[in-house]
């Protein structure tokens, strides 16, 4: 007897040993796969649980690694009590990068999974196995952070047939220890697109505004606040509300604390330099949400020419 709804599910787990990240990212055609599918938590390994998903296998599975366990002592025993285990699909991997992948007989075609080197890719009512194919072969030759390389071969198994009815959501995990906003928690990523005909696309912009808002700044491409960008940086803070004083090109205290308050109420505190540098990501995003008003002259300009193309086009 079936015991739920079908998650017809796509999902990769894994770990990087660099950056000694976890993490989870699948797709379905099923409202909001975040809420059941992906489970990480450092030091112990992350799970993605689908078809007809057994839940408990989540939070089972990470405190049985978290114990010791391998991923495949693991998978073994969340699958040794559980009734309806030939309607599952569980991928694992565990603290040191072991990978288990477990596709049960009653699962709906195509289904099946694969293991890598750290990683655990499976599906089920997909359009072929080439979509497991696709998310393993982009995922080892991808490069970056875990979690771009996630995303990277989830969006390959999509192109590569993906489930076969279709898209609807997706979502991203990625854990390491104190990763979470301001080091609480180990959530580095946790982002989810519930319902979407874009789901993965959509989940890719999310990442790239996470790495904008949460990614520290490499300190080797900070710019020094010189004149130029003192003046810029008073231009801006004086437009958004936050500086009254002169675009003089120093960067006193007052225009300090104005671009310190301006990145505040922009979220982009994890980025603030206290010293005389700015992050360049930092400064193009205000130069881009704050831009300088345009000269009358250009204004005149761009009117003339829009005058020209208009009665070129009447003539036609």
């Amino acid at each position: 007897m079936r015991s739920g709804p079908a998650l017809s599910t796509f999902s990769i787990v894994a770990y990087d040993p660099q950056a000694n990240e976890w993490g989870v990212a699948t797709q379905s055609k099923f409202l909001a796969v975040g809420s059941a599918v992906p489970w990480a938590q450092a030091g112990a390994g992350a799970v993605a649980t689908q078809s007809y998903a057994n839940t408990s296998f989540g939070p089972r599975g990470l405190a049985l690694m978290a114990s010791g366990l391998s991923a495949q002592e693991t998978l073994e025993r969340l699958l040794a009590d559980d009734q309806g285990r030939e309607q599952r699909q569980v991928g694992l991997v565990d603290a040191r990068g072991n990978a288990a992948t477990f596709t049960g007989k009653e699962c709906l075609d195509w289904a099946g999974g694969l293991t890598g080197k750290g990683y655990a890719v499976q599906g089920n009512i997909l359009v072929s196995e080439a979509t497991v194919k696709a998310i393993a072969e982009v995922f080892e030759k991808a490069r970056g952070e875990l979690a771009d390389r996630l995303v990277a071969a989830l969006a390959a198994g999509q192109k590569a047939g993906g489930d076969r009815r279709g898209q609807q959501s997706a979502a991203l995990l990625v854990v390491r220890e104190k990763g979470g906003y301001a080091g609480f928690n180990d959530r580095y990523v946790d982002l989810r697109v519930d319902d979407s005909s874009r789901p993965i696309q959509r989940l890719r912009q999310l990442l790239e505004l996470h790495h904008l808002y949460f990614r520290r700044p490499d300190p080797s491409t900070l710019l020094p606040i010189d004149a130029k960008v003192a003046r810029e940086l008073s231009r801006i803070t004086r437009q958004s509300g936050y500086y009254t004083g002169l675009l003089t090109g120093e960067y006193g205290d007052a225009l300090r604390k104005a671009v310190e308050n301006l990145m505040g109420m922009e979220n982009l505190e994890e980025r603030w330099q206290p010293d005389t540098r700015i992050d360049p990501v930092v400064l193009a995003y205000l130069q881009r949400a704050y831009p300088a008003p345009q000269r009358a002259g250009a204004r005149q300009a761009q009117a003339a020419s829009r005058r020209k193309t208009r009665g070129a086009a009447s003539r036609r």
